[in-house]
């Protein structure tokens, strides 16, 4: 039997209600093209512990490993993307750390479980590392992070330039909202007319993907 309240304090005070594997589905299949492509990017505003990212990462994966699983090299540099693709807001802070950990987790099994006598640890290292940054503890609706030090919520676009190379770019959750206020030119168009382009707040030199847990808050 899924568990979809915590607690009753939980409900009360932040509204907390997890959403069922069942409707989980249901939801995703509405959008299910986009769910088994690799680069889609996928934002919860309200992650909770991950029950629509997990989903969606495993049906990513589903494709990854069709398509891949026969070069290890391969299979990593897009199981990489796909999980770069995930993005996550949470509001509490024990469930910003059990998202990533089911994230994490979902990769690792995944990962591990084909290449059990070669898998590396730079991988799952970089995979850590882009969850920690991708998933927020933070609320959506003051774009801002939760805690002591409350700042802009920061998201990281991870883009794969020349094959094993990745390229980061920082914007901030506001910034990519612009274009939701300004009203003047659509985020995406598939009819070739000016979109919205928002501006990094920071961009780093190029790094080796399996790298990239190397570099935490350095200039690369």
């Amino acid at each position: 039997m899924e568990k979809q309240v915590v607690s009753k304090e939980r409900v009360a005070d932040h509204g907390e209600v997890l959403t069922g594997k069942r409707e989980v589905n249901a939801m995703l299949d509405l959008v299910k093209q986009e769910t088994e492509r690799i680069d889609s990017r996928f934002l919860e505003p309200a992650c909770g512990t991950g029950n629509f990212l997990v989903e969606v990462l495993r049906r990513k994966l589903d494709v990854v490993e069709a398509r891949y699983r026969k070069s290890q090299v391969e299979y990593e540099r897009y199981a990489v993307l796909a999980v770069s693709s995930l993005y996550g807001i949470d509001i509490l802070q024990d469930n910003v750390a059990a998202c990533r950990n089911r994230l994490s987790t979902t990769f690792d099994k995944r990962y591990t479980g084909i290449y059990r006598d070669g898998f590396k640890d730079e991988c799952r290292d970089t995979v850590r590392y882009i969850l920690d940054r991708n998933i927020i503890w933070g609320d959506a609706l003051t774009l801002k992070t939760v805690g002591d030090d409350s700042q802009p919520i920061v998201f990281s676009e991870w883009s794969f330039v020349n094959g094993s190379m990745i390229k980061r770019r920082d914007f901030t959750f506001h910034g990519l909202l612009a274009h939701e206020v300004m009203k003047e030119l659509p985020l995406f168009s598939d009819l070739g007319e000016a979109v919205f382009i928002p501006k990094p707040q920071k961009e780093y030199p190029l790094v080796h993907f399996l790298r990239i847990a190397n570099v935490e808050n350095s200039e690369l």
